[in-house]
């Protein structure tokens, strides 16, 4: 994939592409994974964050952005798994505004 294709949303593309990342709830996760979006020069359409567990240990990220075509999504998925402490990212596609 060309580094233009994983820089842009495309508004007239319908589809919602939602990303659910699992972390440890670090200080630093939630501006990495956002920097990921904001170098590229995105804004997600969503954004919610919660930590969970015990002893608030587990931090939950959901994030919908319109526009991402299936490539574009699993690049960027690509680049959130290997941002430290993030443990898991599932990504899934809707066509319902974002």
């Amino acid at each position: 994939m060309s580094q233009f294709a994983a820089t842009v949303a495309d508004n007239d593309f319908p589809a919602t592409a939602c990303f659910s990342v699992h972390a440890r709830a670090e200080a630093g996760v939630m501006p990495r994974v956002l920097e990921l979006f904001a170098k590229r020069g995105l804004v997600p359409s969503s954004w919610r964050s919660a930590t969970s567990g015990p002893d608030q240990s587990l931090l939950t990220i959901d994030i919908r952005m319109r526009g991402l075509k299936g490539e574009v999504m699993d690049y960027l998925a690509a680049c959130l798994r290997q941002i430290v402490d993030v443990e898991a990212v599932l990504t899934s596609r809707t066509s319902a505004p974002g």
